[in-house]
């Protein structure tokens, strides 16, 4: 058990550490770091994506808590979840001040500029990983996710309707459907 412990502690030190951009920006390292020490196969990941877009708060602790548990129970998530904010936690106090006198350098904004494709070509990857999970049709009734997909991304592409409240119905429509 300390073995899997020290793993999930520095596999989400490891994650939280080059999430550069915000909670999204970290879902392909921590996929990489289940796919490292094989906590979670592509489904399992998916589902915990799932799980954590379904609940308030941000994602990365909450997939830290789930992907914790599943591997550890308790002892897991506790360690998960500080390992993911173990980085945030020391950068603010030992760093705050300096990020704030440097916030509007031009170098930090040019080097900014050139994560934010890094940043994008990652959230792609997840997202194409997901879909190919998420849309591999093992029976005529999972050929359902694909129009549930196009209807979330109608409505996402619209700005017809607050993601969370599309999660919720995602949530109801595959309880109903599936």
């Amino acid at each position: 058990m300390w073995n899997d412990l020290w793993d999930i502690f520095i596999g989400f030190l490891r994650a939280s550490n080059l999430g550069f951009g915000g909670g999204p920006a970290v879902i392909p390292l921590i996929q990489a770091e289940c796919e490292r020490y094989a906590w979670l196969d592509s489904a399992g990941f998916s589902d915990a994506i799932a799980a954590a877009n379904a609940l308030p708060g941000p994602v990365a602790t909450k997939m830290a808590s789930y992907i914790g548990f599943k591997v550890a129970s308790w002892p897991g998530a506790f360690v998960a979840v500080t390992a993911a904010i173990l980085p945030t936690i020391l950068l603010l106090i030992f760093l705050g001040a300096l990020l704030k006198k440097y916030a509007h350098s031009p170098n930090l904004q040019a080097a900014l500029k050139g994560v934010r494709p890094v940043i994008t070509a990652l959230l792609l990857y997840v997202a194409i990983d997901m879909g190919q999970s998420a849309f591999a049709v093992a029976a005529p009734r999972d050929l359902l996710t694909i129009p549930i997909a196009l209807a979330a991304a109608a409505l996402l592409y619209l700005r017809r309707i607050h993601p969370a409240l599309l999660v919720v119905l995602g949530m109801g429509a595959g309880f109903i459907l599936f």
